[in-house]
């Protein structure tokens, strides 16, 4: 009989291991590809033991006024947004790329999580998922101020994406393009050879 139940166990475990191994690469190893309910699944898992107790009941020490949430909302239009997008919905130009996707910060998958993960996230980020450490000496109050912020995206209004969008980093072209349009609008654009002299 243990022969059996042990023969069983290895079967099951073995099967296991293949449905794990068939989920992983249902599109080979693309970043294009939707993780599966399964990889979902044990991510989430694995996420919540990877936390440790103690930062998952640390409270933000940051008040939530009206500074920190602009603080924190300038800080993630200039550092997050490339893979969050402004809105955090994950809609953005890294973001499409990576694999897994990164969430929808305005869902309850994420707003449903505590201060303290939220933060641990953030300073620690996420291994096998495109979310960096950003802990550095003396940068805690910022990350607790995108915890105030993160709270917030579900309330974001139309008139704080703008300000964001102001933030966002830009391309050299990009740059260039802005310096050209305030030159001509404010009238100070170098003239182009080869262009008529208005003087007589």
């Amino acid at each position: 009989m243990k022969g059996s139940t042990l023969l069983l166990i290895i079967v099951a475990f073995v099967g296991l291991i293949v449905a794990v191994g068939a989920s992983l690469l249902h599109n080979g190893l693309s970043a294009r590809a939707r993780p599966s309910a399964l990889e979902e699944l044990l991510a989430r898992n694995a996420w919540h033991l990877a936390i440790p107790s103690g930062a998952r009941a640390m409270r933000n020490p940051m008040p939530a006024s009206e500074e920190n949430l602009k603080d924190g909302r300038l800080h993630f239009a200039d550092h997050c947004a490339l893979c969050h997008a402004n809105d955090g919905s994950g809609d953005a130009l890294f973001g499409r790329g990576l694999y897994p996707k990164p969430p929808d910060l305005r869902q309850p998958e994420t707003q449903n999580r505590s201060d303290g993960e939220l933060f641990w996230i953030i300073e620690n980020g996420v291994r096998f998922t495109g979310m960096p450490s950003f802990a550095s000496e003396g940068m805690s109050p910022d990350s607790w101020k995108l915890v105030l912020f993160i709270r917030h995206l579900p309330q974001l209004t139309a008139e704080e994406r703008i300000e964001m969008s102001r933030y966002n980093p830009k391309s050299p072209e990009d740059r260039e393009e802005e310096k050209e349009e305030d030159e001509f609008l404010n009238g100070t654009a170098p003239q182009k050879s080869g262009m008529p002299n208005s003087h007589p």
